[in-house]
């Protein structure tokens, strides 16, 4: 019989909502606490989504003993804190894209797992979804050849809003921390570390980027472009250009995924899934299957993942010019 782990929130919004839609379809789950800086906003949330304790603090969810898992939602601007605080309290940790706001805190909050002997991982959605692996199932059996091209988008339309966090740039606001880290992830996948980034923005008011234009090179010839936006409703996709043939993958909103798959010569094979909870069990059964095993961190989102993920964002930022003040 598996053992049951006791999960926390920290920072319920509407993101823990829909992490806790997937908690819920595992069987050795225990939704156990929430914490929010609003007492009523805690005691509500663990009311409508069944569980046991609610906190009016971060401390005092981490500090209670028998909390064994915490999956961290709050803003970017403050996922290094609140992972820090969870670490130092020697709770496993799952915390929610982007990890930080840069690389020094990636680092710092690494370094403190391994201090800790605790686990930490990112909670990167794409690796673990069922036709997302199909996709690198099939580029590794070496039928479609070569990638040659990426070209990944992840874009809607947001009413600007100064205070929305999307804007603001003192929670880490704009495109690329939000939506744009999707296309990069396709393209860390997929074809690895780019050699050369170059990326141009368009700005708000308020200084946060609202549209991301970012090309990858490789001294190997191949190229990816990505695009994250605001301002246009270009969807959710992933397109392969491969030697012998090409993949198209294409998600929406719900976490509905859909690949076209053509090879040259020979039918087109489409595969398509709406995934219970969203996907998002995946996640949490990736956590539970490394405590169980007593790893420190995920072999499926490896924390150099994240430091790969973190240090390319931090070239495309410099490329492209977004600051985050008091932050770089």
């Amino acid at each position: 019989m598996k053992k049951k782990y006791k999960w926390g929130i920290l920072a319920p919004g509407k993101m823990s909502a829909k992490f806790t839609r997937g908690l819920i379809l595992l069987e050795n789950v225990e939704l156990y606490a929430v914490g929010s800086r609003d007492l009523q906003r805690s005691k509500q949330f663990a009311e409508a989504n069944g569980f046991k304790k609610y906190y009016g603090s971060y401390e005092e969810l981490v500090a209670d003993p028998e909390l064994e898992v915490v999956y961290v939602a709050s803003p970017h601007s403050h996922h290094y804190e609140h992972t820090m605080l969870c670490l130092k309290n020697k709770k496993a940790v799952i915390c929610e894209k982007a990890f930080a706001l840069n690389s020094h805190e990636v680092e710092a909050m690494i370094a403190e797992a391994a201090r800790q002997k605790v686990f930490l991982m990112e909670a990167l959605w794409p690796p673990f979804q069922p036709i997302y692996k199909k996709m690198k199932k099939i580029i590794h059996g070496g039928e479609p050849g070569k990638i040659v091209h990426l070209d990944a988008r992840f874009s809607f339309q947001a009413p600007y809003n100064p205070i929305d966090r999307k804007f603001n740039l003192g929670l880490g606001g704009g495109s690329l921390l939000d939506i744009g880290i999707y296309p990069v992830i396709d393209a860390l996948y997929f074809m690895g570390v780019p050699d050369e980034v170059i990326a141009k923005a368009s700005f708000t008011e308020t200084g946060s980027e609202d549209s991301l234009s970012i090309i990858f090179g490789y001294n190997d010839g191949r190229m990816a472009t990505l695009y994250s936006s605001f301002r246009t409703a270009a969807g959710i996709g992933c397109d392969l250009l491969c030697e012998n043939g090409n993949l198209f993958f294409s998600r929406g909103r719900d976490m509905s995924q859909r690949l076209n798959v053509a090879v040259n010569g020979k039918e087109n094979k489409e595969y398509s899934l709406l995934p219970d909870g969203m996907g998002y069990q995946f996640e949490a059964m990736e956590v539970m299957k490394c405590l169980d095993e007593g790893k420190l961190e995920s072999d499926v989102v490896p924390l150099s993942f994240s430091r790969e993920l973190m240090n390319t964002l931090d070239r495309i930022r410099k490329a492209a010019g977004i600051i985050f003040p008091g932050r770089d």
